[in-house]
């Protein structure tokens, strides 16, 4: 599965000087054999592999309000031992949202980090891939009310970059430099 995720991880472009770091150290952190994944809540072991998927619909994106880190997030979760981090978005696509999707249905993920937690359950680090996944906003969501109090669609113009993932703005800001590049190709 190593080598899977290695893959997984050199699929992606860094956008940025904090983006080629992670990525480093993301792939250092593979190669040493340590473990990838949360086996015991909250942090154990203290860092481990999470899977974003940002749901997008043009400008838009549904970020979920999460009862643990008090944030507004994007969805996903943490990677189970064994488990692709691909086969996790679609896991928890269906747990999170109540959408189906294929694995195969799924690029590779879009941007990469490395961030400490903060909320109930601070204390870890995240190395989250975060996977890009086209909808419409009038798709009918059923979510996990037991781990977000809501969720909501913001325009990217708009987004509560002061009350969510500290990495929001970066990712953002990379998705909006492909998008651009689409529209002029």
């Amino acid at each position: 599965m190593r080598t899977k995720i290695r893959r997984e991880l050199q699929a992606i472009q860094p956008w940025d000087a904090q983006e080629q770091r992670d990525l480093a150290d993301a792939l250092a952190w593979l190669d040493s054999g340590a473990p990838l994944c949360r086996v015991a809540k909250p942090a154990l072991p203290p860092q481990h592999l999470v899977s974003y998927f940002v749901l997008l619909d043009e400008e838009h994106m549904l970020l979920v309000e999460h009862r643990n880190a008090g944030l507004w997030l994007p969805t996903g979760g943490h990677v189970e031992p064994g488990e692709h981090p691909r086969a996790a978005v679609v896991r928890e696509l269906q747990e999170e949202l109540g959408l189906q999707m294929a694995e195969s249905e799924l690029g590779p993920p879009l941007f990469i980090t490395i961030t400490e937690t903060v909320g109930l359950t601070a204390g870890h680090r995240d190395v989250s891939l975060w996977y890009l996944v086209k909808s419409r906003r009038e798709v009918e969501l059923v979510f996990e009310r037991e781990e977000f109090h809501s969720l909501r669609w913001f325009s990217l113009a708009d987004l509560p970059l002061g009350k969510s993932d500290p990495q929001l703005g970066r990712f953002v800001a990379k998705l909006r430099s492909g998008l651009a590049s689409c529209e002029q190709g």
